[in-house]
């Protein structure tokens, strides 16, 4: 029992970015374990989303054609027939809505030790040993689960994206699905807003947060953001006080953002808002504290007052 396998996820008929990174992650695990990487997509257009799977380290690409859209009950079904059958050391899947919907029963359903939310993953002597964040990412836990199999789900944006094209064999994975134990189903989606800007088409986004403090303050960012032709983004805190339209919160629960420059500012790094903007090319923050977790991932560092900094460095950007 070596193999690894990776659950993919997708949306709409597009497939996840969050998925290529599994695929990276999988095939490093499963070269440690000496073992094959085994991925797998559920429902949607599968020959499609297989086709954009076929990347280097995958060795084979399992296909299940069952409805359109995630469905809590398929994906239970599904993802335990595959283990089942696979037999596999290790069970991956994205830390997702989805997944953090469907993962947790199937390791109850195969009496597996689960970890959620994990940003590194090894293989040891002890045991796969991984590693999470807490508490907005200050501080870093190891677990090490000292049984094999188990069921580990990965953080967006801790992974590079799984690059090459190779040719794999993909199967069609039959199995009969028991439809009196499927209870729900998609009723349809609902778009956000649109909102005045797009965040994501910006090169140049100023993300502001919590220490801005108060909403008349914003006028100091859209000074800076005036003078450089930058689009301005939100943290989710801000979003919520209703300063900001949804269609400009970054972060896991917004956009993820990729941006030659990001300019955080008064911004903590909370793990939810660093995971949208990873993609990043160079990240500036300020902030007055030296411990902020956003420092951890900034290529550049201020510490010190925004009211006093951004004021500065418009006035000489002007």
């Amino acid at each position: 029992m070596s193999d690894v396998l990776a659950v993919v996820e997708h949306r709409r008929g597009e497939l996840r970015d969050v998925s290529l990174e599994l695929i990276e992650a999988g095939a490093d695990l499963a070269a440690e374990l000496d073992g094959e990487l085994h991925v797998a997509v559920i429902g949607g257009n599968v020959e499609a989303i297989a086709d954009r799977l076929n990347r280097d380290g995958v060795d084979v690409i399992h296909t299940i054609a069952d409805g359109a859209e995630f469905n809590h009950d398929v994906y239970v079904q599904a993802v335990r027939a595959l283990y089942e059958t696979l037999e596999p050391a290790v069970v991956l899947a994205p830390h997702t809505v989805n997944a953090l919907d469907y993962v947790p029963a199937v390791a109850v359903d195969l009496d597996l030790p689960l970890v959620t939310d994990v940003i590194d993953v090894e293989v040891t002597e002890a045991g796969l040993r991984t590693t999470r964040g807490l508490y907005e990412s200050k501080i870093e836990a190891t677990v090490t689960v000292t049984e094999r199999p188990c069921v580990v789900t990965l953080r967006p944006g801790e992974w590079a994206r799984a690059g090459g094209v190779s040719s794999v064999p993909v199967e069609a994975f039959e199995f009969e699905i028991e439809e009196s134990a499927v209870d729900s189903h998609v009723e349809g989606f609902e778009e956000a807003g649109a909102g005045d800007v797009d965040v994501t088409a910006a090169d140049f986004l100023i993300g502001v947060g919590r220490g801005i403090g108060e909403e008349a303050n914003l006028s100091v960012i859209e000074d800076l953001a005036e003078v450089t032709d930058a689009t301005i983004a939100a943290s989710r805190p801000l979003v919520d006080n209703g300063w900001f339209d949804t269609s400009r919160q970054v972060g896991q629960s917004g956009k993820t953002v990729s941006p030659d420059v990001y300019l955080a500012v008064g911004i903590s790094g909370a793990v939810q808002h660093v995971a949208g903007i990873k993609g990043a090319n160079t990240i500036i923050a300020v902030n007055t504290d030296p411990h902020a977790p956003i420092f951890d991932i900034a290529d550049q560092a201020i510490v010190g007052d925004l009211f006093e900094v951004i004021p500065e460095l418009t006035d000489q950007l002007r």
